[in-house]
Order: C-alpha cells, then sequence, then structure tokens
C-alpha cells in the first residue's frame, strides 16, 4: 500500500496569518501555486488559496496592503500524516471537495509537507478520476451572504 510519505511535496513554502493578502498573492504567484498553508511558526492553522483572496478579499473591499490572511484564510483544515495509504487521502480528498492536503507531523502537528491531486495523478492513478469527479462536484457555499 503507497503512503503519502511516498506522493507528497516536501519543504513547502507557508504564509504567517499576519502577513498582507498582497504578499500572500506574491508568493502564490512567484511559487506558481493557487494555495499556501498558513502557519503559525511551525503549526498549521489554516490555508490560504487565489480564490480567498479574490472573493474574501478584493470582493469584499479589503485592501490588499491592510487586510492580513487570517482575515480571508479557512481556519478548518482538513489535514493528513505521512504514514496514511494515499487511498484513504484520497477518500478524504473526495469526501471534503479539496484537491491540496497540508501533511502534517504526528506529535508535533507541524507542517511537513502537502499532498495534491496533481502528485496523486503524477504519483499514484489509481483512483485519480473518482476522486477528481467527487472533488469537481457542485457543493454548498461555505459561509452565508
Amino acid at each position: 500500500m503507497q503512503r503519502i510519505s511516498d506522493v507528497m511535496t516536501r519543504d513547502v513554502m507557508s504564509v504567517s496569518p499576519q502577513e498582507t493578502i498582497r504578499r500572500a498573492a506574491q508568493m502564490m504567484d512567484e511559487l506558481n501555486v493557487g494555495a499556501l498553508p498558513v502557519c503559525d511558526g511551525q503549526k498549521l492553522v489554516g490555508m490560504v488559496t487565489d480564490r480567498d483572496i479574490t472573493v474574501r478579499g478584493v470582493a469584499a473591499g479589503q485592501s490588499p496592503d491592510t487586510a492580513h490572511v487570517e482575515d480571508v484564510m479557512s481556519g478548518s483544515v482538513h489535514w493528513c500524516f505521512d504514514d496514511q495509504t494515499v487511498d484513504e487521502v484520497m477518500q478524504q480528498m473526495g469526501d471534503t471537495q479539496i484537491r491540496r492536503v497540508p501533511v502534517v507531523d504526528h506529535d508535533t502537528k507541524e507542517l511537513i509537507g502537502i499532498v495534491s491531486l496533481g502528485d496523486l495523478a503524477t504519483k499514484h492513478s489509481a483512483q485519480v478520476d473518482r476522486t477528481l469527479e467527487e472533488i469537481s462536484s457542485p457543493s454548498q457555499p461555505d459561509r452565508p451572504h
């Protein structure tokens, strides 16, 4: 059985919850990614996506230079451990409709990596199509209007 440690990306860049959303967007541009783990020190406290910055920040009239990542990030993060099976995490991704899952240390809960649908597609072919279909199904908004 293949483990997440076999497919995850290590040495992941993260952003502080106190950083501006402009800096988070710049980091995403520099790294060519659409999401960043949010860490207080090494402890995972959330995730911020390019969509969070645009929809929760800019569309709400927040200034990119004064709004902070903590103002737009998702605080309820689904994460996994590096010794979990790929199939188990793919099921979690499908159930929760997420494309990226931070990987944390068992003891400290500190960020040690991230696994994305792309990692799974290139390094583990089993069930990727089904997981993508589950992730892509329409869902309800995660906050009231």
